[in-house]
């Protein structure tokens, strides 16, 4: 059986002199299923909302209106590193081995963590990076001011020379106010780049960041403060500052009329959501993070006065309070449970620092797969049955034959 893990973070002081939990403790593993229990933790850390980010090796925490990020080992358990870096950071997220974090000066750097090069953009934000998320091509960041800037991954990552600037691939700039919230599906289709931003002027819009369209605009009764894309990306679920959940389905909407697809209103159209999917208990306050499970069916939350609680999203039942963690809850991210099966080349065990100085850069990893390319016979003994190739070459030759014989005929 599958197990689901979760890792969260909390910021500030305790609420409350509670001698049952552990005192300098900020980021916590959890166990969800098959049966919830708090499997690891972490001390030293007090991280602000979109601050957590969770790797199979390692868990990166940037410290509230600091310039450092704390970054802990999930395989010995303990405090890795203190890594400094010119500005504030205010956001971070991962792509791949690269850490990608947004600064309060409104810049954007990326960290590749086995060989310690940190790349820097100039300031194309005017304010502080709010959020960044990633896709496997491209890094999305939203701003206080704002905006929301479009970059290429793979252009940040080049080996160019140091006066060159980075530019973004395009700015979607439909909101009038601060970006509080961004999600993107992980399709790699051209047609579908779903993103999803939320802003302090009570919207969410639904973007093809690849082409910079905006599809379609829902407006709220209050301004949402987190927003995720179930894994799917058929909804998406809001937290709003009313304490209310909302959630508004892309195929289906609630008077029978997609939001998105063939069958959809025009663009243009804005779609006012009105009807809560829940609310949050009286004095736990409205969600100030949230996550889906990997299979979409259960939504956690994370509330200022400690508590986490459990949403069922198919029969909408009432939330089930998992713990309290004595301190304001900012950060909620879900480990892959698929990341134990999954076999690559290589594994980050250690990070490198960054540095800006160095301009020849050592790659530091530890080999996790035969690197050789694999032989005939050795896919014949690792297969279960017939090999996909020794498949593939018996149907080539059945169709080869029919093919011959068809030709003798018309001969």
């Amino acid at each position: 059986m599958l197990s689901e893990e979760f890792v969260s973070a909390i910021c500030g002081h305790p609420l409350s002199s509670n001698t049952s939990i552990a005192k300098d403790v900020g980021i916590y593993g959890h166990t969800l299923s098959p049966t919830y229990s708090v499997k690891y933790n972490f001390k030293k850390s007090s991280a602000p909302v979109n601050c957590v980010a969770v790797s199979d090796t390692h868990v990166y925490a940037a410290q509230e209106n600091k310039a450092y990020v704390h970054v802990y080992s999930r395989i010995r358990g303990d405090q890795e590193a203190f890594v400094a870096f010119p500005e504030r950071i205010r956001c971070l997220t991962l792509a791949g081995d690269v850490l990608v974090l947004g600064t309060a000066e409104g810049r954007l750097m990326l960290w590749e963590t086995s060989t310690g090069r940190l790349i820097s953009t100039p300031a194309r934000h005017v304010q502080a990076v709010t959020v960044v998320v990633s896709t496997p091509f491209h890094v999305l960041t939203g701003s206080d001011d704002s905006d929301i800037h479009v970059w290429s991954l793979s252009s940040l990552l080049e080996l160019t020379p140091s006066s060159a600037e980075h530019e973004p691939e395009r700015s979607l700039s439909n909101h009038r106010a601060a970006i509080t919230a961004l999600s993107v599906n992980a399709s790699v289709s051209y047609d579908t780049n779903l993103a999803v931003s939320a802003s302090k002027d009570k919207s969410c819009i639904v973007w093809n960041y690849q082409t910079g369209d905006a599809l379609r605009t829902l407006l709220f009764p209050s301004f949402p403060l987190c927003m995720s894309l179930d894994p799917a990306a058929r909804a998406i679920i809001v937290g709003c500052e009313d304490s209310s959940l909302y959630m508004a389905e892309f195929f289906k909407g609630g008077d029978g009329k997609a939001l998105l697809g063939a069958q959809s209103e025009d663009s243009a159209t804005v779609m006012q959501i009105s009807s809560p999917f829940g609310s949050t208990q009286p004095g736990a306050g409205p969600a100030s993070c949230l996550a889906f499970s990997y299979d979409g069916t259960t939504l956690l939350t994370g509330h200022p006065k400690g508590q986490i609680m459990k949403w069922d999203v198919v029969d909408n039942k009432a939330p089930v309070e998992l713990t309290n963690l004595n301190a304001a809850v900012t950060n909620l991210v879900f480990v892959s449970p698929f990341a134990k099966n999954k076999v690559e080349a290589t594994k980050t065990s250690t990070i490198v620092k960054p540095n800006q100085v160095e301009r020849a850069y050592t790659v530091t990893t530890q080999l996790e797969a035969d690197l050789r390319s694999q032989t005939r016979v050795d896919e014949l003994v690792n297969s279960t049955g017939f090999s996909q190739q020794a498949l593939e070459n018996a149907i080539a030759e059945f169709q080869q034959a029919l093919a011959e014989k068809d030709v003798e005929k018309k001969e």
